[in-house]
């Protein structure tokens, strides 16, 4: 029988873990802090570790790094919030095995795991998670996705995705390089898949690349590949995802995330439809469709200096705008069940629909994760359903309990306008804007674009971050900020800040 320990502070989390593995012939030991974990760690070591990233007493990394020093052979898998995904590609580079993603799926855990004892015990290294229909591998250097050509996107009824359905037919059969531009998990990703479905290189491949983990060290290697010797840690040749993709299509997620010396790069491949690899001295033609996407609007990262304008000109031959789920309520049941059938051939269910109090709050719940969050509660819901019909007990709390969520916006009084201010500078500092180089000219720009920019990249993590908080403090705001290490008033602003999001 394996062992498997399990370092997680949420009880519950742990409890359902602990039945699901030992249901499926694990020894599980459970501890709730790092300190203890370390300690249960060197009485009886495990064949496999799940270790939450956020704990009461140390975080994934720091512990990581001590497990690893103790038993540098178990492999340790780390769970992560979606906000916390750069985080997670930090923590591989120190020896963790994977990392997955929350809400929890309590079956793909368990591929994961025994992928990782396998590889442990064959002294292999891990191979490519496969997710949603594509194969990718989870090392945090190598982002390249190739689509599965039997993923279909659906469209729901509204007007608003019917008329992107028509923009999308104009546009497949062409070479036109797309900008699509939308909240995060709105479909950006799904969309650029559809139109190379339909395009004439559809039998060639689709490479996407998360512009936004690629760390500015590595991202010229990444795009366009690397010869050896080139610079120290070179040891072979490396050929770049976009000569991957020749002949197919390039999706360059969160491009604007690339750093300047790497747009100016990108704009020679663009332009001249060749590339060179970092240290080689000859070019390599390209015969390659782009489609890049973005949560802001490129224009206006193009206005305040943070994208190259020329670089903007020559990828918008043609735009597409997704708008986000909150807008579209017609299409929320029309995804739910498209999810929902997915969920039961994933998971050998046979769940049939949601009761009208799961479809009333599905209509009314604001979505702030947009697509990729209502599939992910339809997959959790399916899970937990021990009926035909999933009800409001499956749901999670969040959704259940929506209307508590909503606060109270005359205690956003209580902010000081220098706690703006420094929420301002922490934006800016997000998106990598050095402020000092900014003209004064643009600073008011910058002031209105930086709010928009946060809204659209981190409101979910925020979110998230928030909720869990009040319910360990059982919706005391007082113990929600001590738990987040911030002041009472900090608290208040992310609150009402959320709030102004929900209402757009």
């Amino acid at each position: 029988m394996k062992k498997l320990l399990i370092i997680d502070d949420d009880m519950d989390m742990c409890l359902l873990l602990e039945r699901f593995f030992t249901r499926h012939q694990f020894e599980v030991k459970l501890t709730h802090s790092g300190k203890k974990g370390l300690e249960e760690l060197e009485r009886n070591k495990p064949d496999a570790i799940l270790c939450d990233f956020r704990l009461g007493d140390t975080d994934g990394k720091e512990l990581l790094i001590q497990i690893k020093q103790v038993t540098p052979e178990v492999p340790v898998i780390i769970i992560t919030g979606y906000s916390e995904i750069k985080m997670a590609v930090e923590v591989m580079k120190h020896g963790a095995f994977d990392y997955v993603t929350k809400p929890l799926f309590p079956e793909e855990i368990l591929i994961t795991i025994k992928t990782a004892i396998a590889s442990a015990a064959n002294g292999t290294a891990p191979e490519p998670s496969v997710s949603n229909g594509t194969v990718r591998t989870r090392t945090g250097n190598a982002n390249a996705v190739k689509a599965d050509k039997n993923v279909k996107y659906i469209f729901g009824e509204s007007r608003e995705f019917k008329d992107i359905l028509r923009q999308m037919d104009l546009v497949a059969p062409t070479n036109y390089s797309v900008i699509i531009s939308g909240e995060s998990g709105s479909g950006k990703e799904a969309i650029a898949q559809e139109i190379h479905a339909r395009s004439k290189r559809s039998q060639a491949p689709f490479i996407a690349i998360d512009c936004g983990a690629l760390s500015k060290e590595l991202a010229a290697s990444e795009l366009f590949g690397h010869e050896k010797g080139s610079f120290t840690g070179a040891l072979n040749q490396k050929i770049g995802s976009l000569e991957l993709a020749n002949g197919g299509t390039v999706f360059l997620d969160e491009i604007a995330n690339l750093s300047y010396d790497v747009q100016v790069s990108l704009l020679r491949v663009v332009q001249e439809r060749k590339l060179r690899r970092v240290g080689g001295n000859k070019d390599i033609d390209l015969d390659i469709r782009i489609i890049v996407a973005s949560n802001e609007l490129l224009w206006d990262a193009a206005k305040i200096g943070r994208f190259r304008e020329d670089l903007y000109y020559r990828f918008n031959e043609f735009s597409i705008t997704v708008p986000p789920l909150r807008e579209r309520r017609n299409d929320i049941m029309t995804f739910a069940h498209f999810f929902l059938n997915k969920s039961n051939a994933e998971l050998d269910k046979q769940v049939k629909g949601f009761s009208p109090e799961v479809e009333q709050i599905f209509k009314v719940y604001k979505w702030p994760g947009n697509l990729r969050e209502l599939k992910n509660v339809v997959k959790r819901s399916a899970l937990l359903s021990g009926a035909d019909i999933i009800d409001v007990t499956a749901l999670p709390f969040e959704l259940v309990n929506h209307k508590r969520l909503v606060f109270d916006p005359a205690t956003e009084e209580e902010a000081t306008a220098e706690e703006n201010a420094i929420n301002l500078a922490a934006n800016l500092t997000e998106q990598n804007v050095d402020s000092s180089a900014v003209p004064a000219a643009q600073v008011e720009e910058i002031n209105r674009l930086s709010k928009h920019t946060l809204k659209s990249i981190s409101i979910d993590a925020e979110y998230e971050m928030i909720v869990d908080a009040l319910k360990k403090a059982n919706f005391n705001k007082s113990k929600a900020a001590k738990l987040l290490n911030v002041d009472r008033k900090t608290l208040y602003n992310k609150m009402k800040q959320y709030n102004e999001f929900n209402e757009q």
